[in-house]
């Protein structure tokens, strides 16, 4: 993979559009409704050979099923959310195939059976492009942190469950996106400060990926849901 392909990888590719989100009366934002419209709300993208994308039904929830052989596509949705509103990101997921334990710190290792993004699109300025990726990790365990070893620092790995975590059930996660980017990018010092610099995100994205470490991978992912609290 050159170096431009794997700035891409954890970005997501940041310039594509999308819309029909459910904005709900109880102050949440419903980016998807799998049960409903399936992967209408996605667009996919593909980085490195075909993850195959399925909707199906998983112990009675709707999700997506993601199946990656030495593959590395993604399904995103460009969406700006205010995390002043709504904070709370909310999904589940569950792996039914995990990774070999890989050193996923190193550019040959960077594959996950699950993993989630937010991006905060830096436009024209992409160096103030930031994003934190959300993942089930084989190596690094719960609530480990590191840099992309791709992106560098402007892209944060957050390992919310790893190999102790079950195989083939739902996990459910709840997480304040706007206090994620202030913990791993920095507090700013001002209330105003940290607003200017995080209260908005650009980009959600789900990616089973194996392309580096040429493995396989099956994971299901749930709908994803905004709350404000």
């Amino acid at each position: 993979m050159n170096g431009y392909q794997g700035y891409i990888k954890p970005a997501l590719l940041l310039g594509l559009i999308l819309n029909g989100t459910d904005v709900r009366a109880d102050d949440s934002i419903h980016l998807t409704d799998i049960a409903h419209n399936g992967m209408k709300n996605w667009q996919s993208k593909t980085l490195s050979d075909n993850t195959r994308y399925d909707v199906t039904e998983y112990l009675a929830q709707p999700a997506i099923f993601a199946n990656s052989h030495h593959s590395a596509s993604g399904l995103i949705i460009k969406k700006r959310i205010d995390l002043l509103a709504t904070p709370f990101m909310n999904w589940s997921w569950a792996i039914k195939t995990p990774l070999d334990e890989v050193d996923e710190t190193q550019k040959e290792g960077d594959d996950f059976a699950a993993r989630i993004y937010i991006v905060i699109d830096g436009g024209m300025m992409f160096w103030s492009t930031k994003s934190i990726s959300y993942v089930w990790s084989s190596a690094q365990e719960k609530g480990q942190i590191w840099d992309n070893p791709f992106a560098g620092s402007n892209v944060k790995m957050w390992s919310l469950q790893d190999k102790s975590s079950k195989i083939g059930e739902w996990y459910q996660q709840k997480q304040n996106i706007y206090q994620d980017l202030i913990a791993v990018f920095g507090d700013k010092g001002r209330k105003s400060a940290n607003q200017k610099s995080y209260r908005y995100i650009d980009i959600v994205a789900i990616m089973t990926d194996t392309d580096n470490s040429g493995g396989h991978a099956e994971a299901y992912y749930g709908d994803i849901i905004f709350s404000s609290r």
